[in-house]
């Protein structure tokens, strides 16, 4: 069979360095369409996109010949670039290094998009630090307070 035939869901979660609160509502629509933009030129469909001021979280369905890692690459490392170049007064901003990132399969897909959308609604009961952890938990990995704080 020529080709390959992938279905490949993918959660996304990261943060701004130190969790500093960059993304205002004035610069939150920009960026996201920018983001955007990056995941479709590595062919990828965004199936949902929000987030806080600190952090963001994306659904996406991605290529079989794109690695999680190179995903988180360019959206960081081009994001930052364009916000530099277009927003100087946010020349200190920077997403912090690591990132959290699950598979998520189709019979959970709307579950995970419906989650990603009620962000703000959801960070009033929560903070991104207690809801790394949870993810972190839910997911079957061991987390310290290190890795929701680091």
């Amino acid at each position: 069979m020529p080709g390959a035939w992938t279905q490949n869901f993918y959660h996304l979660v990261f943060s701004t360095k130190r969790r500093t609160p960059w993304i205002s509502a004035e610069v939150e629509g920009r960026l996201y369409a920018f983001l955007t933009g990056i995941a479709r030129d590595l062919d990828c469909e965004v199936l949902a996109l929000n987030g806080m001021p600190d952090h963001v979280h994306f659904v996406v369905r991605y290529p079989g010949d794109l690695s999680h890692a190179d995903l988180v690459r360019h959206l960081k490392g081009r994001s930052s670039k364009w916000i530099h170049e277009t927003m100087p007064e946010l020349r200190e901003f920077a997403w912090q290094e690591g990132y959290g990132g699950f598979t998520v399969s189709r019979s959970a897909l709307d579950q995970v998009v419906e989650y990603v959308k009620r962000q703000k609604e959801h960070h009033r009961r929560m903070t991104f630090e207690q809801e790394f952890m949870a993810m972190l938990e839910k997911h079957g990995m061991k987390p310290t307070e290190d890795d929701a704080l680091g």
